[in-house]
């Protein structure tokens, strides 16, 4: 492929060419999630939200996948972030406005966060009690059908040049209850280490929101149980002990 590599994550990598990027898997990658990505994006671009627009999936011609999308010029809030730490709590703010303005919306068709959680519940290699004290505090949550990204942080966040905030990597979306989403955002500054971040972006949320920090830490074990099913070896002692509802409290 002779186009310009503009990110690299495991497993995909994205190319752009002019004004279309090209989102390649790699090979052996479920073709049934792969075209899940793109349904979910396509299903979220209805909402009138500012996230790429897709125009097909494409094989290459050393047989990957690709999701061909709009190219989006501008910086990944990470970078804005990195290239200016002074401004770290202005940016955490602006992430804070996004993800509230994405939770008032609703995309009907997505796939439902509840069923989501259950199923990687079941998956996540925790043993038969606390699998089962999860599925409890799951089931008492209230139901909401909110827009939740699903991997909502800095680095899935385009700032364009002339400021506004394009919302990308939409595989995880579901809707559901807007507070799992903060959770799992948490979940994500804490796991990159950066625990300073964590708390400041949660108070934040709480704040602006009107939410009970209690309420989202209710989330938690559930989230945490939710990324145990990736499998990742590094992460598994801290999230065991996040996922234990008894002695996370």
């Amino acid at each position: 492929m002779a186009y310009s590599e503009i990110a690299k994550r495991t497993n995909k990598t994205v190319y752009r060419d002019g004004d279309i990027c090209y989102k390649v898997f790699a090979e052996g990658y479920r073709k049934a999630d792969i075209f899940n990505e793109a349904l979910n994006q396509l299903r979220v671009e209805e909402t009138g939200l500012f996230i790429p627009k897709v125009h097909e999936v494409k094989k290459l011609d050393d047989g990957r996948l690709a999701i061909a999308m709009d190219y989006v010029d501008g910086k990944p809030l990470q970078t804005l972030i990195d290239e200016n730490p002074a401004k770290k709590s202005e940016y955490l703010s602006r992430l804070i406005d996004i993800q509230l303005a994405m939770h008032k919306l609703t995309a009907a068709d997505l796939n439902r966060q509840r069923e989501k959680f259950t199923r990687k519940i079941d998956q996540s290699g925790l043993d038969a009690t606390t699998r089962y004290e999860l599925h409890v505090r799951l089931d008492s949550m209230p139901k909401h059908r909110k827009l939740c990204h699903g991997d909502f942080n800095p680095s899935n966040v385009i700032i364009t040049p002339d400021g506004r905030a394009c919302i990308i990597d939409w595989s995880h979306a579901t809707v559901g209850n807007a507070s799992a989403d903060t959770a799992r955002t948490y979940l994500l500054f804490t796991l990159a280490g950066d625990t300073k971040a964590a708390e400041e972006y949660l108070t934040a949320f709480c704040k602006k929101s009107d939410t009970a920090r209690q309420y989202v830490e209710q989330w938690l074990p559930i989230v945490a149980a939710s990324q145990m099913a990736k499998g990742k070896p590094e992460e598994r002692e801290m999230l065991a002990k996040w996922a234990d509802v008894c002695q996370y409290e």
